[in-house]
Order: structure tokens, then C-alpha cells, then sequence
């Protein structure tokens, strides 16, 4: 039998923790475990009822959290405006300069949007920025000719989803020092995102599973047969 960790065991019984909870039981669950010493994320896992060999069943999506997610992005912006980037939040903005740092192997930030317009240049990293999840991409909101917008929204707590090899998707939604009340509501928008993000080709029971966890906390299981009904 594995080992629990003593912070493990002080989070309450496992067989009452894999019981589905309601949203706002399931949080209230959450912050009433041990702490860190550092302020943990919160994530939402979900497991899906798709084939994720099928293109037609891909899951992915954009949500914007009403919260964000309580972590400290950098954005940087492939644009002929980098005044304009700058002033809206980005750490670092411009384009061919960019584009020769990364080529010169930094790639030192969370997020990189771009305009419409610097896409054709943008494109000549693309072997290094995509394997990294970095590259622009007009699907995931990061592609566009207001930048401006774009880098707000970002910053705003605006993020990608997408469904992994074995169709488990997650979602971080915020902070152990968040209140109830800002992580039920963050919650409640990545469980609807993820609802607009089903695939037409999907039958049946969408999600199979969900559960609530920190980063060093056991999980809490969700009920989601209401919310994801067939």
C-alpha cells in the first residue's frame, strides 16, 4: 500500500473525498485541508468520454476567468507597435529582435501573442515555439489586430485548455488564498467553457470525471452528471 504524506492523511478520509461534491461543497472541502507553506494553485481535472485519436472529438478552448488564475504572467508581443504592446502589460514586445532572441534560444516568458500582420515572420520559430506551447494562435486567442485587447485579456486571467493523449484536461483556476467565493466563481466559468468546448462528434456522457485539487492536496471529487449531461 502507498505511503500517505502526513499532510495527506490530516485532509480527511479518502472515501468521503472521492464522494461527488456540489461546487461550492467541493471548495469549502478544499480550503479546510492543511496548508503549504506557499500559496498553492488550485486545478481542475476532468476526464473525458472521447477518442482523443479521433480529430473530429479534439477538446480544446479559451477561458476567461473572472478572477484569473493568481499567476504572475509574461507576455510578450510580435507586433510593429512594441510602444503600444508595452504600455498594455507586456514584458517585452517587437518583432524581428524577438524573433533573433528566440532564434538565439530565450524564450524566457508564459505567454506570446502577436498581430495579424506579424504572423508571416512569427512563423519562422514556430518549430521552437511550438513544442514549448508558446506559439501564437488564432484559436487560442492570442492572434490579432487589437493587441491591445489581447494582452489585457491575457493578463486578465484569460487562458488555453486542451485535452491531453489519455482525454484529461486541466484547468488551473486560481489560488488557496483566493476566497470561496472567487473560486466557486472561476470554477463555475471553466466548467462552462469547457461545456461550449464539447466536439459535435461527442456521444453520450461528455465528461466522466472531475475533481477539485491543490498542488499538495489530495482531490475532491465533483459531480458533474448535471452539469454535463448527454
Amino acid at each position: 500500500m502507498k505511503k500517505r504524506s502526513k499532510r495527506y492523511r490530516a485532509s480527511g478520509d479518502e472515501k468521503e473525498l472521492q464522494t461527488a461534491h456540489g461546487v461550492g461543497a467541493a471548495v469549502e472541502r478544499l480550503l479546510r485541508m492543511p496548508k503549504a507553506k506557499f500559496d498553492e494553485t488550485v486545478e481542475l481535472s476532468f476526464h473525458l468520454d472521447v477518442d482523443p485519436k479521433q480529430g473530429d472529438q479534439m477538446v480544446r478552448g479559451i477561458v476567461k476567468l473572472p478572477h484569473g488564475n493568481g499567476k504572475t504572467l509574461r507576455v510578450v508581443a510580435f507586433t510593429g507597435s512594441p510602444e503600444v504592446a508595452l504600455e498594455a502589460g507586456a514584458a517585452h514586445a517587437g518583432l524581428n529582435d524577438l524573433i533573433a532572441r528566440i532564434e538565439g534560444g530565450w524564450c524566457d516568458f508564459d505567454v506570446a501573442v502577436a498581430t495579424t500582420a506579424a504572423m508571416k515572420e512569427v512563423r519562422s520559430v514556430a518549430k521552437i515555439l511550438g513544442p514549448k506551447g508558446l506559439m501564437p494562435s488564432p484559436k487560442s486567442g492570442t492572434v490579432g489586430d487589437d493587441i491591445v485587447s489581447i494582452i489585457k485579456d491575457v493578463l486578465a486571467g484569460r487562458c488555453e485548455f486542451k485535452m491531453d493523449k489519455t482525454a484529461n484536461v486541466a484547468i488551473a483556476v486560481g489560488k488557496r488564498s483566493f476566497t470561496r467565493e472567487a473560486l466557486e466563481t472561476n470554477i463555475n466559468e471553466a466548467f462552462a467553457a469547457l461545456a461550449r468546448a464539447r466536439p459535435a462528434a461527442a456521444k453520450g456522457v461528455f465528461v466522466k470525471s472531475a475533481a477539485l485539487s491543490s498542488t499538495m492536496s489530495p482531490s475532491v471529487a465533483l459531480e458533474v452528471r448535471a452539469l454535463f449531461a448527454a
